[in-house]
């Protein structure tokens, strides 16, 4: 079970959540996703419990909710969507092989 925590402030940890979501039940697995180049959480969280009926407590008693000043936007997780634009196989030649007409 996974459930998207959106709209969070910039200051939650992955305990913080623990903490709240526990109150509904069994916590798994927290994940806060982080940019890259600042290393600053990007305002969404993952978080598993150990049951539907459980996630659905968490769900119905959160949404809309606020704390840490926002109001939270908690649903169910949607599967993940491959987002590679990038063709596979490697590529990214010049379009023929004959070296000898290429300027450098």
């Amino acid at each position: 079970m996974s459930i998207y925590v959106g709209n969070l402030s910039y200051e939650v940890t992955s305990d913080d959540l623990n903490e709240v979501f526990a109150e509904y039940g069994t916590v798994s697995r927290v994940q806060v996703p982080v940019d890259r180049e600042t290393g600053r959480m990007r305002g969404f969280a993952f978080v598993e419990m150990a049951s539907e009926a459980e996630e659905a407590a968490a769900i119905a008693a959160l949404d809309g909710a606020e704390w840490m000043g926002r109001d939270l936007k908690v649903n169910k997780a949607k599967p993940r969507e491959n987002n590679n634009k990038r063709p596979s196989g490697g590529g990214g030649g010049w379009g023929d092989n004959n070296r000898s007409s290429r300027r450098y």
